[in-house]
């Protein structure tokens, strides 16, 4: 495997009011093409802060974070945009799916940032609906469909571009147990079969059990690491 991303001496502070707070300092991560990395750590470790720089969401106070040879800190936010848009996918813990699209619209959503045909686009979202196994589902509304469902849908709108990086906060905290074991082993399907590199964070130790790495972030730092 070789790095897809890298945070040296990462840093990320606040101000508040007169207050400095860090969340992070001096931040050291390295992630292989074709991980899943569990992140794990207890409330305010700094867990979701991280994922949102690793997307390009958010910028680091200082120190460089670097994918496939490109420096994130050095990008402008339209580069970030266009980056974010061809290399990243976002499953989030409460779907953020729009109410008044159905599913193959939600899906279509990230592709409308391209500059691809509607031909195109629709075999994407085809694709993606598929690989999910909602294909029969593409014209249901969120509100039309279980938790299990919508969120199944998030995952095709976040591969339906074939981005190299999935990020995910929290993907299953909505789900009950059967449903969350089924969404965590479409992930683990999409990174064995489909080689997605997968940062999730996430509070429950069953979920992690599905990663091929468990870091542990305290205080601004991973205190522990175990193969899980």
């Amino acid at each position: 495997m070789t790095a897809l991303i890298s945070i040296q001496n990462g840093a990320k502070r606040f101000i508040k009011g007169r207050e400095t707070i860090t969340i992070f300092d001096q931040l050291d991560m390295t992630i292989e093409a074709g991980d899943f990395i569990a992140i794990m750590g207890p409330s305010g470790s700094g867990k979701t802060t991280l994922l949102n720089l690793l997307g390009g969401i958010d910028r680091a106070t200082s120190g460089s974070i670097t994918f496939a040879g490109q420096r994130l800190d050095q990008m402008n936010e339209g580069q970030l945009s266009t980056w974010r848009a061809a290399n990243v996918g976002f499953i989030f813990q409460f779907y953020n799916l729009m109410p008044a699209l159905n599913a193959a619209r939600n899906v279509e959503l990230p592709l409308l940032l391209t500059s691809l045909g509607s031909g195109e686009r629709r075999k994407r979202v085809e694709t993606a609906l598929k690989i999910v196994g909602l294909s029969e589902r593409a014209k249901h509304f969120p509100r039309e469909m279980s938790g299990g469902q919508q969120q199944r849908v998030a995952i095709a709108r976040a591969i339906v571009a074939d981005p190299r990086m999935l990020l995910c906060d929290e993907p299953t905290g909505d789900l009950d147990r059967k449903t969350a074991d089924e969404i965590l082993s479409m992930l683990q399907l999409l990174n064995k079969e489909m080689g997605k590199t997968i940062i999730m964070v996430t509070h429950d130790p069953e979920a992690a059990r599905y990663a091929s790495r468990v870091l542990h972030l305290d205080k601004g730092r991973f205190v522990e690491q175990v193969a899980a």
